[in-house]
């Protein structure tokens, strides 16, 4: 407190008290009077009780304890009754609010880093338990080194797509048989009716944006139509990778075969042979510049390139931007499926809006509702299909390229401490669900 401010509060208490001392004198001599003209107990009760609520009125002091709270009570009391004191009290709560504001801040973001710590250690299925990983990583490292498993993978992609018969359709592979399975979440219309429920369970908010229930209806993003003829003589999906570059544990420095590009060589087959889409696969390194890495531009690098082929090919309707996340070393985003070692997936969507700047009109996104929709009847899907596939829908402040198709998705799969194997496995149950909500099925 500074040296003005103690001498402002000096007179203030001084002409507190007095003023206060003043009329309990003169109020106490007035009662009194009155009393000893009336000696019955219940009025002399009645004026006790009267003098210490004046007395708690008008001479806080005497009841002062040192608490910030008892301090607000004394200048509550206070400035009722004299408007300059008022004034200068509202200012500092003023100041206070501001204050909260900001800590407020500070618990949304604890709040949205514990949601996403909880759901990304969420690594395994109930079938599968950590040691069972374990055991399976322990026995492949054994089994061969790390360039071995990368030609491993290459060779296992190689027989699934034998087995599947030169036209792909006429010998479809086990895995394609989906089951449906009790769903780890509640997909009642009840439960999708609330907005909470939906959020908490399907969607996680960086801190650096906010969605509403008018954005975030499941019953509207589950009814946008998002079908597709399949037509086997023209384009209709288009994969890339804006971080060409990302790999996994055991991937072969040079083997673009074990990066995210091999995952994607493999979903391309597994989309054209086994589903029948013509697809194009996008390998162009938009993170790597003068050969090196190089990702703080690759979004702006990668957007002219992928207009240009949407353009030269109309008929494009679905666009994958395939990535892998980046976790903590000691996670290990896994579950079995078909008995399986299978990397977890998570899809990522921009909002174009941030808390601090609002709506991002330098980034629009006409799409944005269509880009949820398309997510979350994935994840919808894979709840009924595959419970443990999908991690969450993860939404943040940016566009990230998802305005170029209604039908636009950035997908991570797995993560730096994923095998090879393992993403390349996630690929089969994510065909199965894509094709589901294309076909409408």
């Amino acid at each position: 407190m500074s040296g003005t401010e103690k001498i402002l509060n000096s007179l203030l208490w001084i002409l507190v008290v007095g003023l206060g001392g003043y009329l309990t004198a003169k109020g106490l001599i007035m009662a009194r009077e009155k009393i000893l003209k009336n000696s019955d107990d219940t009025i002399r009760y009645v004026y006790q009780l009267a003098e210490e609520d004046m007395i708690a009125l008008f001479l806080p002091i005497y009841n002062y304890e040192e608490s910030e709270e008892h301090n607000d009570n004394v200048w509550r009391s206070v400035w009722k009754q004299i408007p300059l004191i008022g004034y200068l009290w509202q200012e500092n709560q003023e100041e206070i609010l501001v204050e909260d504001e900001s800590t407020c801040h500070e618990i949304i973001d604890a709040n949205g880093k514990t949601i996403t710590e909880r759901l990304l250690a969420e690594n395994q299925g109930n079938a599968v338990t950590e040691e069972n990983y374990q055991e399976i990583s322990k026995k492949m490292q054994e089994e061969s080194g790390t360039a071995e498993n990368g030609q491993e993978s290459a060779e296992n992609q190689q027989t699934q797509q034998e087995e599947m018969g030169e036209n792909g359709n006429s010998q479809l592979p086990a895995w394609t048989t989906a089951v449906e399975m009790a769903p780890s979440v509640d997909l009642s219309q009840e439960s999708l009716g609330n907005f909470d429920y939906v959020l908490n369970h399907f969607f996680v908010v960086d801190p650096n944006t906010t969605i509403d229930s008018s954005q975030l209806n499941a019953a509207a993003l589950l009814d946008d139509d998002l079908t597709l003829e399949v037509d086997g003589e023209n384009p209709q999906i288009l994969i890339y990778h804006t971080h060409s570059q990302e790999g996994y544990i055991d991937s072969v420095p040079g083997d673009e075969n074990t990066t995210v590009i091999g995952v994607g060589n493999y979903l391309e087959s597994l989309l054209r042979d086994v589903f029948g889409y013509q697809v194009i696969h996008m390998k162009d390194a938009f993170d790597m510049a003068n050969g090196t890495l190089e990702r703080s531009k690759a979004y702006n690098y990668a957007l002219p390139a992928v207009e240009k082929v949407l353009e030269e090919n109309p008929s494009v309707q679905v666009v994958i931007d395939l990535h892998r996340d980046g976790v903590p070393d000691d996670r290990h985003l896994v579950t079995e499926i078909n008995g399986k070692p299978t990397a977890q997936i998570m899809y990522f969507n921009g909002l174009s809006r941030t808390v601090s700047n609002g709506s991002l009109d330098s980034l629009p996104n006409p799409y944005i509702e269509d880009n949820l929709a398309f997510a979350f009847q994935m994840s919808v899907q894979a709840a009924r299909y595959y419970p443990e596939l999908t991690r969450c829908i993860y939404l943040k402040g940016y566009r990230y390229n998802l305005h170029v198709r209604p039908r636009s998705m950035l997908l991570e799969v797995g993560a730096q401490t994923n095998t090879v194997e393992e993403a390349m496995n996630a690929m089969e149950p994510f065909s199965v669900i894509l094709n589901k909500v294309l076909r409408g099925e």
